[in-house]
């Protein structure tokens, strides 16, 4: 079993859940959070993802000077069989890919074991 960690734009939770449906992935957990890149912006586009949770969808990524402030983002947790982890990453790729900076970070990670809380079940993804 894998567990994939994928945190995205703000706005793009909607793109991504539909996604994961697709891609066979009904169950998984989303969080807010905040978090940065190497690079940094300036006070205006800061302003921008502020007020509407992304950025400019053509920034010219040159002009964004180092700001250590947190954007916010969204994390996605999907633990998934082994032989479906890679179409997983795809899909979120897909549906999160601008070509822009920002547009998020995936992590594939294995996972040793899993439980159901109600009955202590030992379970699959």
């Amino acid at each position: 079993m894998q567990e994939i960690v994928a945190i995205v734009r703000a706005n793009m939770v909607g793109p991504t859940k539909e996604a994961l449906t697709k891609a066979g992935c009904p169950s998984f957990s989303c969080t807010k959070c905040l978090g940065r890149g190497k690079k940094g912006m300036d006070n205006a586009t800061l302003r921008m993802v502020m007020e509407n949770g992304e950025l400019p969808r053509t920034p010219t990524g040159e002009s964004l000077t180092e700001v250590g402030r947190l954007i916010p983002k969204r994390l996605f947790n999907i633990c998934v069989p082994d032989n479906k982890a890679e179409a997983v990453v795809k899909a979120i790729i897909e549906a999160n890919g601008t070509s822009h900076p920002g547009d998020g970070k995936i992590f594939v990670m294995p996972v040793e074991e899993s439980y159901v809380v109600r009955t202590g079940e030992r379970v699959d993804a």
